[in-house]
């Protein structure tokens, strides 16, 4: 199969520089629902990835992203959301991005050019059969992630990816790979734009929908959220008060007792 890397091709648009704020606005609105449309066309090879991601961390195992620049912060991002949100352990799922925590705020793109360092950062985590890792570049060329791929296949280690090119390198080392085309950048070869788009809605499908089948979510609700701050102290209040059918104060006591949103709802029958 050939490859043709659609990411670095010429914009769809013209003398930018001449333009007003407003067709701007609207050119990049419009190129924004392109990612939209190439993110719905791939939906089942998404499900099909998450489908088999959540078998392996319902028997314990972990997910780790990752990627190089935008996308490798892209999956830094969404894994530091997964605590908080879902209540999970910080290794339950994990971003590794080239070049390490400094390259999360300041550009050290020498780092994505080492086919064995993901290898490496994995090692660090004890990396086994029961884990799953993707990963994520637009190109799907970075050799920190295609490496990275390629080593877990080697130790029979589950994986997937999310491009934006067809018949990339990276896509040949992934067990399940989604391919989301999003064609030519609004600047050209500006992949943090359409391309980050479109794996960021990705990314928040992954980890989102693993987290539901985990059971970390009851009907539309957060159970194990974190109450870190006033701000979530008052979501979880509403959440027991809603589910209980109780009030406030009641909600509060139990919030004081249990220190937890699951444990509350599941040990209020016994008050």
């Amino acid at each position: 199969m050939s490859f043709y890397k659609v990411t670095e091709q010429e914009s769809n648009h013209k003398e930018l520089e001449k333009k007003s704020a407003i067709e701007l606005v609207r050119a990049m609105h419009e190129e924004d629902n392109n990612a939209l449309k190439a993110v719905n066309k791939v939906l089942p090879d998404v499900a099909n990835l998450i489908d088999n991601i959540a078998l392996k961390v319902k028997d314990g195992g972990r997910l780790f992203y990752i990627g190089a620049g935008t996308s490798g912060r892209l999956g830094v991002l969404d894994a530091s959301e997964c605590p908080p949100t879902f209540g999970t352990p910080p290794e339950k799922v994990v971003g590794l991005v080239a070049g390490g925590i400094p390259a999360l705020y300041s550009s050290i793109e020498i780092a994505e050019d080492d086919l064995n360092q993901a290898w490496k950062d994995l090692s660090e985590h004890k990396i086994n059969k029961g884990d799953f890792v993707i990963g994520i570049a637009a190109s799907g060329t970075t050799p920190y992630v295609v490496g990275g791929l390629k080593a877990c296949q080697n130790n029979e280690i589950s994986t997937g990816c999310i491009v934006c090119n067809e018949n990339s390198p990276l896509s040949k080392y992934a067990d399940f790979k989604i391919e989301v085309i999003v064609g030519p950048e609004f600047v050209t070869g500006s992949s943090r734009l359409k391309a980050g788009t479109a794996q960021k809605l990705i990314l928040n499908m992954i980890s989102t929908i693993t987290m539901i089948l985990d059971g970390h979510v009851r009907g539309n609700k957060m159970i194990d959220m974190q109450m870190s701050n006033a701000k979530l102290n008052i979501r979880a209040r509403r959440i027991i008060m809603e589910e209980l059918e109780i009030d406030g104060e009641k909600a509060d006591e139990l919030i004081l007792k249990y220190k937890s949103i699951r444990s509350a709802i599941d040990n209020y029958s016994n008050e």
